[in-house]
């Protein structure tokens, strides 16, 4: 594997997509205050 190799394949691992490591619990939380401000605003509007 020559120098070059090494670095690309290093540098496509890392594309700064979501982390499996991270806090799950967050993502869960800030997905449903995202449902919920988007309902609001749905209603305040009169769309529904």
């Amino acid at each position: 594997m020559t120098a070059h190799s090494a670095t690309a394949s290093a540098v496509r691992a890392r594309t700064g997509g979501p982390r499996e490591d991270g806090p799950k619990i967050v993502e869960h939380v800030m997905g449903w205050a995202l449902v919920v401000v988007v309902a609001m605003l749905v209603t305040q509007l009169g769309l529904l």
